[in-house]
């Protein structure tokens, strides 16, 4: 068995991150991280004439994009992984459709880089594929048109909200026989995908979905505090310890939670939502949020650093917010959800 105690595996073969991609918008761009970014998009339609089409044209552009950077060959990806957070995906769904490469489509809201790289390791390592394409986008206009107000409503945010991300990261993870036959590789250290923690759903109770950071902190402890137990490990195991988008609110609640466990890990954790946008020049109130929001981050910060040895092992813990618009409207709790992901620079 490659599991690991009750959450969690672990690779004897662990897939390689073949190439990256992200995809961005002029807002991502000119934050801290903005050097990074493998494209920037300063039209916020993307050329496209609705929100929906111009995040299925970034998601296009992430696609044909990763493929350019690694090397490898359409013919040799066998499935693409990937989501978003419109209703019934439509976003990935026509963004991916010129690929003609078979598709899952999956819904974590803004956990989803974490479980489609959780589901391309297991088929890649699995050998039920030898390449395997995780995709995922946010749009700002796009999520708020559907989740709460339409920009022209012009709503005051508390300041408790965050941001979403306008963007998408995309990732080749592969096998080692797909690696011999890159074209280009990766410039600088190998990464592999060492093991995976699937997150539980995990409910506080919490109903203000302007203040999602508080509804998916728990989740990323509960993910977290698991990954640790089940692989016999600590923060100290690792460089970062990383979240997707719980903003400045999730990250102290996240911090709280995690040292009434007697599990710390300030010193080490870093929070993508924190870190993509300058909140004292960028009006984003608690930071950024998102499907967008992890993946670019990944692919394009956390990967370069990585590659070019800064950090040799990081925990990656995209996290989700469970709502929908129906749920919201009929007064439900927000469910959380995260995604553990332990990469290691070879």
């Amino acid at each position: 068995m490659k599991t690991k105690g009750k959450q969690s595996v672990e690779f004897p073969n662990p897939p390689y991150l073949l190439g990256e991609a992200s995809v961005v918008g002029k807002m991502e761009g000119e934050g801290p991280l903005g050097k990074y970014f493998h494209e920037v998009c300063p039209d916020p339609f993307v050329g496209k004439k609705t929100w929906e089409e111009a995040e299925s044209a970034l998601i296009e552009k992430a696609c044909n994009l990763v493929l350019s950077n690694s090397g490898v060959k359409r013919a040799d990806v066998n499935y693409i992984v990937g989501g978003d957070l419109l209703a019934q995906l439509m976003a990935t769904s026509f963004g991916v459709e010129n690929l003609q490469i078979p598709f899952f489509g999956i819904y974590g809201a803004c956990s989803t880089m974490g479980e489609s790289l959780t589901l391309s390791a297991m088929m890649v390592e699995g050998e039920y594929a030898q390449g395997v394409l995780a995709v995922t986008s946010s749009h700002f206009a796009g999520a708020e048109k559907q989740f709460r107000f339409p920009l022209p409503y012009g709503n005051q945010r508390p300041a408790a909200a965050t941001w979403t991300v306008t963007g998408s990261g995309a990732v080749i993870v592969g096998n080692e026989e797909l690696m011999a036959r890159q074209k280009q590789p990766a410039a600088g250290a190998k990464v592999v995908i060492r093991g995976i923690t699937v997150g539980r759903i995990t409910d506080y109770g919490i109903k203000d979905s302007m203040n999602m950071g508080a509804a998916m902190a728990p989740a990323a402890a509960s993910t977290i505090a698991a990954n640790f137990q089940d692989f016999g490990v600590g923060a100290e195991d690792y460089d970062l310890i990383v979240t997707g988008d719980l903003g400045v609110v999730g990250t102290q609640i996240l911090h709280d939670i995690m040292e009434a466990k007697g599990l710390p890990i300030r010193k080490k954790h870093l929070d993508c939502g924190v870190e993509i946008y300058d909140t004292s020049r960028q009006d984003v109130h608690a930071g950024g949020s998102g499907c967008g929001c992890s993946a670019v981050t990944l692919t394009g910060y956390l990967l370069r650093r990585m590659r070019e040895g800064s950090y040799r092992r990081i925990l990656f813990v995209p996290t989700g917010a469970m709502l929908s618009p129906v749920s919201f409207h009929e007064e439900l709790t927000i469910p959380g959800i995260a995604y553990g992901i332990v990469l290691e620079r070879r």
